[in-house]
């Protein structure tokens, strides 16, 4: 007798499945949850909430481009679910699709005209497209567009006699300095302008010059620390150094991107990291990550916080010097380190990555999108990004590029991961990741990575969150954003 093939959909076991995955989602564990709400699925595939859920803990892990797959499929199981449109309108808002986003907060309001919290939705994301509307509206061009940078004399601005701050005698930016600002930091002071101007000022001069492809040699003997995403965790980045020392000549240290938004202390570790940059140019190296836009620090927090803490012209001053930072580095011609990953063509030689014109923001595809935004994939090949930007790419991927460059591993940064790192694509990829307990919220270690010439095998150092004043991260995020925390 033949066999009949099992009934492959069982709601009863999905439901439990889906009781089990919300649990997980309530523990902050939503990779876990993604795994449960996806078996669930597998068993029932035409229950909307099952989509929407799993589209809310793909909006978690900043994985938007899935986020929304998910909450359309919510939408064409039922076009009047409400929330399947309020995930799809969160994600496309995560993203800075805003005008996408508004689409969706008018169908929420259609489907429910007596829902308060709809209507306040929709009218926070009308007055961000109208903003958004107006500046466009009154932008200049690219190409007539005059540096801030050449408009600011620091030297004109003068230190009242009360401050009592960190200051900068002459030109030269010293340990000592650094040391007090640092302690300042600590303690909720801040920097004067004058000086926080002097430091980004001299940090753009000294970053224009750099190729988009930096070179660094390290001697027999010394070593070099790359560390992943900080996020704004000032107090994090201040326990990275008591952990592995201040950076200077002998102890330099390379930060690959994503130094500020979502974490409230964005300012403190940005003139932190650009100080010691002043301090010693070989003492800290800095890669630009996706969070150095922006599009992102509108919408996660720096541009409110830079508002907030300094002023109007910061804005535009750290918008110009983000699109100086060089875009990946290696190390002793063995190493390659950049924040996303690799890309959608084979063939990228360094030489390419060098000639990148990078003083520009983020476009939204080729080589300098890709190697801000792109992640690993277990599976060979190459895949649609989970993030709906840049791409997800294989071992195999990882593996022609290391030999048609010579290289023999990558670092990259750019996803939270449970221990700080993770090795993947048969040990030539890690991903390292040092911003613990990620938005106060992840329970994440974070980890940093020390290379020891001339072997540069990776030795990776695991660390926990440390206590920081109570200030919840997005603080100065986009308020329209802020309602969706």
């Amino acid at each position: 007798m033949p066999v009949m093939e099992a009934d492959k959909t069982d709601p009863i076991r999905a439901e439990e499945l889906k009781s089990q995955a919300n649990e997980a989602f309530k523990a902050h564990k939503y990779a876990q949850a993604i795994d449960l709400y996806t078996q669930a699925i597998e068993l029932n595939g035409q229950n909307a909430v099952y989509w929407a859920n799993r589209a809310f803990a793909h909006t978690k892990l900043e994985e938007y481009g899935s986020a929304i797959q998910d909450a359309s499929k919510a939408i064409e199981i039922d076009p009047k679910y409400s929330k399947g449109y309020y995930r799809r309108g969160a994600a496309f808002l995560a993203m800075g699709k805003l005008k996408e986003a508004l689409k969706d907060f008018q169908q929420l309001k259609k489907i429910c005209p007596n829902d308060p919290d709809a209507a306040k939705k929709l009218k926070e994301c009308e007055k961000a497209v109208m903003k958004l509307k107006f500046e466009e509206a009154i932008s200049v061009p690219e190409s007539e567009r005059r540096s801030v940078a050449d408009s600011i004399d620091f030297h004109l601005i003068d230190v009242e006699p009360q401050y009592t701050g960190a200051k900068i005698e002459g030109d030269v930016v010293t340990l000592d300095f650094v040391k007090k600002m640092i302690d300042d930091f600590k303690n909720q002071k801040s920097l004067h302008k004058r000086y926080a101007f002097q430091i980004v000022l001299q940090v753009r001069e000294i970053m224009r010059a750099l190729p988009s492809l930096v070179d660094i040699n390290i001697p027999e003997g010394r070593h070099l620390t790359v560390c992943g995403d900080v996020h704004g965790q000032f107090y994090d980045l201040l326990n990275i150094f008591e952990l592995n020392g201040l950076p200077s000549d002998e102890n330099p240290y390379l930060f690959n991107g994503d130094f500020v938004d979502r974490g409230s202390f964005s300012v403190e570790v940005i003139l932190t990291l650009f100080a010691f940059k002043c301090m010693s140019p070989s003492a800290m190296h800095l890669s630009r990550g996706n969070h150095e836009s922006k599009s992102m620090n509108k919408i996660y927090g720096f541009e409110g916080e830079v508002r907030s803490k300094l002023n109007e012209t910061f804005v535009e001053l750290f918008a110009e010097v983000f699109c100086s930072l060089p875009l990946a580095y290696v190390l002793n011609e063995k190493v390659f380190v950049a924040h996303g990953g690799l890309f959608s063509v084979d063939g990228v030689k360094l030489s390419d990555i060098r000639a990148i014109d990078r003083f520009c923001e983020p476009p939204e595809e080729g080589l300098m999108c890709e190697i801000l935004w792109s992640d690993p994939q277990p599976n060979p090949g190459r895949g649609p990004s989970k993030r709906g930007v840049g791409l997800a790419f294989g071992a195999d991927v990882t593996k022609r590029f290391l030999q048609e460059n010579n290289l023999d591993l990558i670092v990259r940064s750019h996803e939270v991961k449970d221990e700080g790192y993770e090795i993947e694509h048969d040990g030539k990829l890690i991903t390292v990741f040092s911003a613990p307990n990620y938005c106060d919220q992840m329970g994440n270690k974070g980890a940093f990575i020390r290379f020891e010439a001339p072997d540069m095998k990776p030795n990776i150092v695991t660390f926990s969150a440390v206590p920081h004043p109570d200030v919840k991260p997005m603080a100065y995020a986009n308020n329209f954003l802020r309602m969706f925390q």
